[in-house]
């Protein structure tokens, strides 16, 4: 790719032509890269409120995307620490604003988008009141009372509203005020992204749910998402453009995003189990040696971090290496680094060489972590080999783990399968094991039977959905057959979602549980 090109394309619409990015494709760079450090800009044209979408594709290098006012003032991060392509998803904002690409690396970059109208559609299910509080509500507003107040003491309060639930459960309510036709709620108890009702006569938009005391997850809310046209999954992905933290929650999530947009909101009960790791702020710190390996098996190249902690010696008969997939996630989201130098300091885990392995973007890491045999053999004879060149460190396949989540904890499981005898603790946490069921079914079936252990979690809110399996059915499923088949296998169900604010206590309890676990005879 030469240079640096801004592709804008004209609005889609149905029907009579609108305003909306007006241009149809502009050079703003004549250079072969754009160097570290600098920007380019384009003036955002577009009518207030319209769905503006688009692909941000890099070329070589990493770059960061924002939506800035026109004196300056941060709107939004639209991507971030881009490396390969990226969708793009927000609502055109009142005032004059402009598109502002940051090159982070030295590089190239193409971004496309388009403008178009996307009205949300009216969506509000028949209120289901089954809280006490919101019970009282409807009754004051029907008798003519304002929500001034009722507002005033959740801002007070925070939300979600929680209330006691009967049988030992807990009542949560969700709340979102003012929009003006729908809102949703992303990270639901149901596992579902839900539908918020609206309290007739007011400006209160609330859902319940029951659930359990150890509860602990993140959400957003989601106001007045757009309705583009085409298919279920493109109307999903439109939550991103409007999906942002709870204004009334405490407790947000990375307290220092940019902006709410890349925040979440968080609750935990007071139930809700220890994160082992996260306490002890004193504990030395460990290095990092960062650095980019190429493959010939997968034709690409990624970013890779490798993590020693402090004092580490090499040959050190103790050791353990831990290989984590979602680089990023778990460089940040959950913080790993900060996790393992608590529980090394403290003695509850021998020393441990963690290596992050980064996707290069979403369309990769659908192709390479789902079962995908060329990614065992990357994982084999490209990345075991530079770990040890860098590091000097032969770790035996007994003290080898292989961690993920998501897509992640599936690759955990199918490399190690496929490769026992180089890599023997798999935790897999959330795992997507409903993808081709048959295929790990059949991996566990013919792997030769070694030393391999298995930690496998998932979360109580991630099960059946409309009448298909879900991760939390698949993974009691496949622990069973793991265990038929004479493996060690450990696992936990957490009062929880397919979700990060899960997974940094999650990780820290398998390594913990896998650490102390005994060897097989």
């Amino acid at each position: 790719m030469a240079g640096l090109v801004f592709a804008i394309c004209a609005p889609r619409s149905e029907g009579a032509q609108m305003p909306g990015i007006a241009h149809a494709e502009a050079v703003v760079a004549g250079d072969d890269h754009l160097p570290a450090g600098q920007v380019r800009s384009l003036t955002l044209v577009a009518r207030p409120g319209d769905y503006v979408r688009g692909t941000l594709a890099v070329g070589a290098g990493r770059f960061q995307l924002d939506l800035v006012a026109a004196d300056g003032r941060p709107i939004r991060r639209l991507a971030d620490d881009v490396e390969g392509r990226t969708g793009v998803h927000f609502i055109a904002p009142n005032g004059p604003a402009r598109l502002v690409l940051t090159a982070l690396e030295q590089g190239t970059a193409q971004l496309t988008m388009e403008a178009s109208a996307a009205p949300p559609e009216a969506v509000s299910p028949p209120p289901h009141l089954i809280s006490p509080v919101m019970v009282a509500l409807a009754g004051s507003v029907e008798a003519g009372s304002g929500t001034e107040a009722f507002w005033a003491e959740m801002a007070r309060r925070g939300t979600p509203l929680v209330e006691p639930g009967g049988e030992g459960q807990v009542l949560l309510t969700f709340l979102a005020r003012g929009a003006r036709t729908n809102v949703r709620l992303v990270g639901a108890p149901s596992g579902d992204h839900e539908w918020l009702s609206r309290l007739a006569g007011s400006d209160v938009w609330f859902k319940s749910f029951t659930v359990p005391p150890d509860t602990r997850l993140s959400y957003r809310i989601a106001p007045d998402v757009p309705a583009p046209s085409g298919s279920d999954r493109e109307r999903r992905v439109a939550l991103l453009a409007t999906a942002a933290a709870d204004p009334m929650n405490h407790h947000p999530w990375p307290a220092d995003a940019p902006d709410a947009f890349n925040q979440d909101s968080t609750l935990e009960l007071p139930a809700a189990p220890v994160q082992p790791g996260l306490e002890n702020l004193s504990a030395p710190r460990g290095t990092f040696i960062h650095f980019r390996l190429p493959s010939a098996r997968l034709g690409n190249t990624r970013g890779i971090t490798l993590y020693m902690p402090a004092g580490f010696d090499p040959v050190d008969r103790r050791n353990q290496l831990l290989i984590l997939f979602d680089a990023k996630a778990y460089l940040t989201k959950v913080p790993t680094p900060r996790i393992l130098d608590t529980l090394i300091a403290d003695g509850r885990l021998p020393p441990t060489l963690a290596v992050f392995v980064s996707e290069i973007d979403a369309e990769s890491r659908a192709r390479e972590l789902p079962g995908n045999p060329a990614f065992a053999e990357f994982m084999a004879t490209e990345l075991l080999p530079a770990i040890q060149a860098r590091s000097h460190a032969v770790i035996p396949a007994a003290r080898t783990i292989l961690a993920g989540s998501s897509y992640g904890g599936l690759a955990a499981t199918a490399v190690a399968l496929t490769h026992p005898e180089l890599f023997g603790i798999v935790v897999a946490m959330s795992g997507s094991f409903w993808w081709r069921p048959e295929r790990i079914a059949d991996l566990v079936a013919r792997a030769p039977h070694r030393d391999l252990r298995f930690h496998m979690s998932a979360g109580l809110f991630e099960g059946a959905h409309q009448g298909t399996e879900g991760i939390l059915e698949t993974t009691r499923r496949l622990r069973e057959c793991l265990r038929a088949k004479g493996y060690a296998v450990t696992g936990r169900d957490y009062a929880g979602g397919h979700d990060y604010w899960v997974w940094r206590g999650a990780l820290a309890d398998a390594l913990l549980s896998v650490a102390n676990a005994p060897k097989i005879d």
